[in-house]
């Protein structure tokens, strides 16, 4: 059997994912971090991207967040997200309308308060985009 490590992933509104893994990749600030078992703690931030958990049986579930903190224990590796979704219940019309809309606003070069709050919505939705389209390529393998 594997050895495993228990991974938690949490957003401000509730539990996303609970159970074991034997791999978590996510977006730190500098770069992807692997955590596997027995890994050293650390505390980091991440930026928006992807949270990719590897379960013992090797399927792999897809997360996208907005950001957030990576916490490593020696037996858990929690993400607490400020938003994240698993990839399969992303809504794509609903996140293209939020793309077509922040990139409205940034062409329009609105309020100073306004642009930074479209390039979040931005960053936001191409992280689903891409976890879409990884959930779609993996469907085909």
């Amino acid at each position: 059997m594997a050895s495993t490590i228990r991974c938690d992933i949490v957003s401000a509104e509730h539990e996303i994912f609970h159970g074991e893994a034997t791999l978590v990749v996510a977006t730190g600030e500098i770069g992807e971090l692997g955590i596997a078992p027995k890994h050293a703690p650390l505390i980091t931030r991440l930026k928006p991207g992807k949270v990719v958990v590897t379960l013992p049986s090797g399927e792999q579930l897809d997360f996208a967040i907005s950001g957030g903190i990576l916490e490593v224990q020696p037996q858990v590796v929690t993400v607490l997200a400020d938003t994240a979704v698993r990839a399969q219940d992303i809504d794509e019309a609903a996140v293209l309308a939020a793309k077509g809309e922040a990139e409205r606003i940034l062409a329009g070069r609105g309020e100073a308060m306004e642009i930074a709050e479209a390039q979040a919505k931005l960053a936001e939705a191409l992280v689903q985009l891409q976890a879409l389209e990884r959930l779609r390529k993996n469907m085909k393998h």
